[in-house]
């Protein structure tokens, strides 16, 4: 078991649970207006330098987990593709093709923007977006798009899943309660990345 299932994490996928999905063939590929558009194999993303963010995923359904997500830097990964001048914005497809969402570019390139392909160590599973999935701790969750195949760099915000249901395009955290997983206590966040909690 996981330490997210061992924390009782909630497990969500609004598309409907794709079930397990191993690593071993998973591709992400890399588009749109890029300079050098490219296919990158689970071991590829392995291989490119690991980075760890003491960071949390916030769910816009009121709760937050914390731990050191291991994975890539999306702005390492887009250096390597190269970006086109008319950039504005980094689209994450998940498998199926059912999930997208778009988050902008200068939130893509900060420090703890990841493809993410572990937890505390562990490999993420499909219950929670592995075998890669986005990270981005700076807005509500349904902008860490899981069991991520593609990225589609934009020059503009094309709404997804959940911003045609009419939730937020911006996905700024809100101030309010949150059910802290890790200590299984509700708490107060500020407004915006939930980094220490108010009471």
């Amino acid at each position: 078991m996981s330490k997210l299932k061992d924390m009782h994490t909630p497990i969500f996928w609004a598309e409907g649970h794709p079930g397990p999905l191993s690593a071993e063939g998973w591709t992400v590929t890399v588009g749109g207006l890029v300079e050098r558009p490219a296919a990158l194999t689970y071991e590829a993303i392995r291989a490119l330098p690991r980075s760890i963010a003491d960071a949390r995923l916030t769910s816009v359904t009121r709760w937050s987990v914390r731990g050191e997500w291991g994975g890539v830097r999306l702005s390492d990964l887009l250096d390597e593709v190269g970006l086109q001048d008319r950039a504005a914005h980094v689209q994450f497809v998940s498998y199926r093709e059912i999930y997208t969402t778009c988050i902008p570019l200068e939130v893509a390139l900060r420090e703890r923007t990841l493809l993410a392909y572990e937890f505390d160590g562990e490999r993420l599973d499909a219950d929670y977006g592995g075998p890669v999935r986005a990270f981005c701790p700076y807005l509500w969750g349904y902008k860490s798009a899981k069991s991520v195949v593609g990225l589609n760099v934009l020059d503009r915000s094309v709404p997804g899943y959940w911003e045609v249901r009419g939730y937020p395009d911006d996905a700024q955290i809100q101030a309010g309660r949150v059910h802290d997983v890790n200590t299984h206590r509700w708490r107060h966040i500020p407004d915006g990345e939930v980094i220490e909690f108010l009471d």
